[in-house]
C-alpha cells in the first residue's frame, strides 16, 4: 500500500528533481516540471570547485493563482550537495471562492548529502489563503538547511496582514522517526485581526541547520543571536547614574529584529531560528550574514546583496 501510494504521489507530482553524484560533482540528472511550476537547473550558479547543483523553483505569471495545487518532490543522492532556491519572492493572489492556494515539498537527502532550501520569502496579497508543508527524509549524518518566511504583504503599499489565511508545515523525518515537527498559523479573526497581533512586525522568518556539517554554523548563529538579543532587550539605565535627572521612557520602542536559537535532536544534532523583524531588508541581511559559512558548501553565498 505504501508503494502505491508513492507512485499515485509521484504521479500526481507537478515537479520532480533528482541529484546525482556525475564525475565527481553534484549533477540534477532528472529534472521535470509541468503547470504552474516551473524548475531551472542552471549549468553554473556558484564556483565550480564546490561541486554543488542549483535550482530554481518559478511560477508562470509570476505567483501562485488561486487554488493552484504545487507538489514537488527531490532526491538528493549520498553526498551530494544542492541548494533550491526562488528568483524573487512567492507571491499569493486573492483566494477566489475561498479556494486555497498549496504548496508541498518532499525531500529525500542521502547520507553525507547537503540539502539547502534558501527561498525568498513568501508574500499573501490580501484575501489570500495559502498552506504549504514540507518534508524532509534524513539520516543522522545528512546536512539540511532550511528557510520558511513570509511577510505582511506589500507593505510598503499599505496592505499588512491581510491575507486571510496562512499555515506552514515543516516535517523532518530521521530514518522515518519524527525528529523535527513545526506548525505556524495565521488566520484572521472577529476578536483580534491578524495585524493587531503582529503590531508593527511586517516578516516572520525560520531557519532550520541540521548536521555534522553545518553544526559550526549553528554554534556561531546561536552565540551572535545571543549577543544581539541580550543588548537589544536589556532594561534602559539612566546614564549618569544615581544623580542623572534624564528621564526613560515608560513604554520603550520595540526591537526593529527579534530572533531567539533552540537545539532539537539528540545531543542537539539539528538547531532552528525564529526571527521577527520590521523590515524583509532587515531579515536578509541576517540571512546574508549568518549563511555566509555555506558557500564553501554551495559555491556562492546565499541570498547576496543585489
Amino acid at each position: 500500500m505504501e508503494a502505491e501510494a508513492a507512485m499515485a504521489a509521484a504521479a500526481a507530482a507537478t515537479g520532480a528533481v533528482r541529484v546525482e553524484k556525475v564525475r565527481g560533482r553534484s549533477a540534477v540528472t532528472r529534472c521535470f516540471a509541468k503547470y504552474p511550476l516551473k524548475l531551472i537547473a542552471p549549468s553554473k550558479a556558484g564556483r565550480a570547485s564546490s561541486g554543488a547543483a542549483w535550482l530554481y523553483a518559478i511560477t508562470y505569471g509570476g505567483g501562485i493563482v488561486s487554488g493552484d495545487i504545487i507538489s514537488c518532490t527531490v532526491a538528493v543522492g549520498d553526498g551530494c550537495a544542492a541548494a533550491m532556491t526562488t528568483q524573487a519572492s512567492t507571491k499569493v493572489y486573492k483566494a477566489v471562492d475561498s479556494k486555497c492556494s498549496e504548496q508541498v515539498l518532499e525531500a529525500r537527502v542521502g547520507k553525507d548529502a547537503l540539502f539547502a532550501l534558501i527561498p525568498d520569502p513568501v508574500t499573501c496579497f490580501s484575501m489570500a489563503r495559502y498552506h504549504q508543508k514540507q518534508v524532509f527524509h534524513v539520516f543522522s549524518n545528512s546536512n539540511l538547511v532550511v528557510v520558511d518566511w513570509f511577510t505582511s504583504g506589500r507593505y510598503e503599499s499599505g496592505e499588512k496582514w491581510n491575507f486571510s489565511f496562512y499555515k506552514s508545515i515543516n516535517h523532518i523525518l530521521l530514518e522515518d522517526q519524527p525528529l523535527f515537527i513545526d506548525s505556524v498559523l495565521l488566520e484572521q479573526s472577529s476578536n483580534f485581526s491578524i495585524a493587531d497581533r503582529m503590531q508593527e512586525y511586517n516578516v516572520v522568518a525560520m531557519v532550520i541547520l541540521l548536521g555534522p556539517k553545518l553544526k559550526h554554523i549553528q554554534d556561531q548563529m546561536q552565540d551572535e543571536v545571543k549577543k544581539m538579543m541580550s543588548v537589544q532587550l536589556r532594561p534602559p539605565t539612566s546614564a549618569g547614574g544615581r544623580y542623572s535627572t534624564r528621564s526613560q521612557p515608560l513604554h520603550p520602542q520595540r526591537p526593529p529584529i527579534i530572533a531567539s536559537c533552540s537545539p532539537f535532536g539528540r545531543m542537539g544534532t539539528g538547531m532552528v531560528a525564529r526571527i521577527t523583524a520590521v523590515s524583509t531588508e532587515s531579515v536578509y541581511s541576517f540571512l546574508r550574514h549568518h549563511l555566509a559559512a555555506l558557500e564553501p558548501f554551495l559555491g556562492a553565498c546565499p541570498y547576496p546583496a543585489s
